[in-house]
């Protein structure tokens, strides 16, 4: 089974009831974890998406969550070093007409690093970038 990118608008889709796209994720996470393939995300996105609970008041979401990265046995954290810091940040200026975060450059770094075609994300920089997307 090919292993998929994690990524942030992903699992604040399904942890947020009100989120545009919260039913769609709920559905396809109900489907995907029937024959759960591996998953990679990045010590970047645990910081967006820890940060984006905690900064809403929601600290205790936020170390549930945290804590669901850290200890899961179906997903790889990528801990960011230096080198990789580096090649996305090279990434990100070397395209300058795209609105591109760190975060996203990163992570588009370790899929072609890693062979992964494609991310549980909502993000469209993903397409943009040439990657697949799910859901």
């Amino acid at each position: 089974m090919r292993p998929l990118l994690l990524d942030t608008s992903y699992l604040i889709a399904l942890e947020v009831a009100d989120d545009q796209n919260h039913i769609v994720a709920a559905e396809h996470w109900g489907k995907l974890t029937k024959s759960l393939p591996p998953l990679i995300t990045t010590s970047y996105v645990f910081d967006e998406i820890v940060t984006f609970f905690n900064n809403r008041n929601h600290h205790s979401k936020a170390v549930e969550i945290g804590n669901t990265l850290l200890q899961s046995p179906s997903i790889e954290l990528i801990h960011i070093d230096p080198p990789l810091l580096h090649e996305g940040w090279r990434y990100l200026q070397k395209h300058r007409d795209k609105t591109y975060s760190l975060t996203d450059c990163i992570s588009f770094v370790v899929m072609k690093q890693r062979g992964i075609k494609t991310a549980l994300t909502f993000d469209k920089h993903f397409k943009q970038a040439g990657f697949g997307t799910l859901p």
